[in-house]
């Protein structure tokens, strides 16, 4: 606390102005919400609340999550943007109107409790009345010079990326070459498409669009993790659900859906201390993977005929924003699965869904009022029809 208030003293005339309610200073007060962990956090988030989280290049996916629970003030105790490569959270925060305070290093998660009310006047936090905090605030323009500064750096990033990923060749070979370990699965593979859904960017809207293939088809639907319940939310049941059970909520472990824990290479499975206090039953596949890669290994080794990704990463821009030293392990999964991946949007565009049967039966019942309408309103052909229902009874044998 003394850190906190020694980094107040030399602030300016214009910063203590402000405490003391100067106009034009940006001021929120709200509940605050501690999350070291966004994916976690933005569950709980409400509108009004005061977002605290620990984020280093916070990633599109977690800054369109935190938009969507309504916040309007973040406080990330790590750089939101570090200039690694051009990260575009921040942006979409900013965008959005969310007012975004960088705290790099501040002891915001040991100094404040979870829902006590806390005030954020420009990038000053402040509690009772004293000010215990001051931040950087991320101005819009400010995020979009850097932003455009950082893409010409990403060529180190692409470099730094390929280094990683020749780790993962020498570390990983075993995987790559097909020699995975799984159990026997309750879930049918052989000769189905499988539609995997992992929380990721435009994940939702993309299984909207999928619905009718999801109607045609009848796919095996694989959820990672937190994918689960977007599966739900578009009234469906997930058959299997891969991952370390952190980010789906105990709805979806309860659909009745085959649980399948992510385990390190060494046995340890932080997803079976949870799935063991719910009294459900799991299997367990240890890899030196991402969850996502697991997912893709199972359907490919068990036969699937088609992988239809859902919210994955399909460009160089996607994988550097997942910000995972792991994320070299789904690029070189997606080597290994081969011709059988597709991603959900190519699949929007070149698959023509059939009407099905609603359409066709409102064509008919279309066909017969009409049908109907022209009988009662015509003696002659209401006149024909008797005759013709009459021979149709002595063909019959009625008369």
């Amino acid at each position: 606390m003394v850190m906190a208030v020694s980094r107040l003293t030399g602030r300016s005339k214009r910063t203590r102005a402000r405490e003391n309610g100067s106009a034009g200073a940006t001021e929120f007060e709200g509940c605050a919400r501690l999350g070291k962990r966004t994916k976690r956090l933005v569950k709980v988030l409400r509108v009004g609340d005061i977002a605290v989280i620990d984020h280093e290049d916070i990633d599109r996916v977690s800054s369109e999550d935190l938009c969507a629970t309504g916040v309007r003030c973040v406080l990330n105790v790590s750089q939101s943007s570090t200039g690694r490569y051009p990260n575009v959270g921040p942006l979409v925060l900013a965008e959005a109107g969310v007012h975004l305070v960088d705290l790099p290093g501040q002891p915001l998660f040991d100094e404040l409790t979870d829902g006590e009310r806390i005030t954020v006047r420009s990038g000053v936090v402040i509690r009772d009345g004293k000010a215990l905090f001051e931040g950087e605030i991320q101005e819009l323009d400010a995020i979009r010079h850097a932003h455009d500064r950082q893409r010409l750096k990403l060529g180190e990033a692409l470099e730094a990326f390929a280094e990683n990923t020749m780790s993962h060749i020498r570390d990983e070979r075993d995987l790559l070459a097909g020699r995975l370990d799984l159990p026997e699965f309750d879930t049918r593979f052989r000769d189905r498409p499988c539609l995997i859904v992992v929380r990721g960017v435009d994940h939702q809207k993309d299984l909207r669009i999928l619905r009718p293939y999801v109607r045609d088809q009848h796919p095996v639907l694989m959820a990672v993790d937190g994918g689960a319940d977007a599966i739900l939310e578009q009234g469906l049941e997930p058959d299997m659900i891969v991952g370390d059970m952190d980010s789906a909520s105990d709805a979806a472990l309860r659909s009745g859906a085959e649980l399948v824990v992510h385990a390190y290479p060494d046995g340890r499975a932080p997803g079976r201390d949870r799935l063991d206090r719910l009294e459900l039953p799991y299997k367990v596949v240890p890899a030196p993977a991402t969850s996502e890669d697991v997912a893709m290994l199972v359907a490919a080794e068990k036969g699937a005929e088609l992988i239809v990704m859902v919210g994955s990463h399909f460009n160089l821009m996607e994988f550097l924003d997942k910000n995972r030293k792991g994320m070299s392990s789904t690029f070189l999964t997606r080597l290994r699965v081969g011709e059988i991946l597709v991603d959900a949007k190519g699949v929007s565009r070149l698959y023509r869904p059939s009407p099905g049967g609603g359409p066709i039966a409102i064509l008919a019942l279309a066909a017969l009022a009409t049908l109907i309408v022209i009988v009662l309103a015509s003696d002659n052909l209401g006149d024909f029809l008797d005759l013709l229902w009459l021979k149709i009874q002595i063909l019959l044998g009625l008369e």
